[in-house]
């Protein structure tokens, strides 16, 4: 499978009372329900294209990046961390939140690899952008493959962070891990299985 970057990213019509969307769907408007600590969640109210009325539980996230560390020896550098939904530690590739203004994805994926795994990439790709739950939140998500890796300071935040631990294992026993269904993060399957692909080429 060859992947290939959508044309344009998805915009902000979405936001925009009266917005036409593909399909004839039209938004008429909006109103906020909860501001969270990351997330917003809105009711929005859209007319089909037959005329009637619908309302739909919209989540509003500013978005991600994530990044695959692949060592010079061929392992990948993971991270088991505490995920409240679960109340569970979940193994992933470092990821982190688009929550700084003006920050380019690179910018964000080098600060994100230093803070959780204290390294900095001299080469950074990318390997996939996706949607995570396209039927209730816009969170839009960038995976990026490391290479050419050195050391640099952690700077580790937060509860969730200051507990993980770090895990190394080779890109074919990460997709062993994924179909074992130990991995079953999204963006760590995908991240994992492109950057495979990326090796493989």
């Amino acid at each position: 499978m060859r992947w290939a970057a959508p044309p344009t990213t998805v915009g902000d019509w979405q936001r925009m009372p009266g917005a036409d969307a593909r399909g004839g769907f039209r938004r008429l408007d909006s109103r906020t329900l909860h501001t969270g600590h990351v997330i917003e969640l809105q009711e929005v109210r859209f007319s089909a294209p037959d005329g009637t009325e619908i309302t739909r539980d919209v989540v509003r996230h500013p978005g991600a990046v994530s990044v695959v560390p692949l060592l010079d020896n061929g392992e990948v550098v993971l991270v088991e961390q505490f995920r409240a939904p679960f109340a569970a530690e979940m193994l992933e590739i470092p990821a982190g939140k688009l929550d700084v203004a003006g920050e380019s994805l690179e910018v964000a994926a080098q600060r994100e690899l230093a803070e959780e795994v204290g390294l900095r990439a001299g080469s950074l790709e990318l390997l996939v952008r996706f949607h995570n739950s396209i039927g209730f939140c816009d969170e839009e998500s960038h995976v990026f493959l490391a290479t050419e890796l050195t050391e640099v300071p952690r700077h580790r935040q937060g509860p969730e962070e200051l507990a993980m631990s770090e895990i190394r294992m080779t890109l074919p026993e990460a997709r062993r891990a994924i179909a074992e269904g130990r991995i079953t993060d999204a963006k760590t399957v995908l991240g994992i299985m492109f950057a495979i692909e990326r090796v493989e080429a």
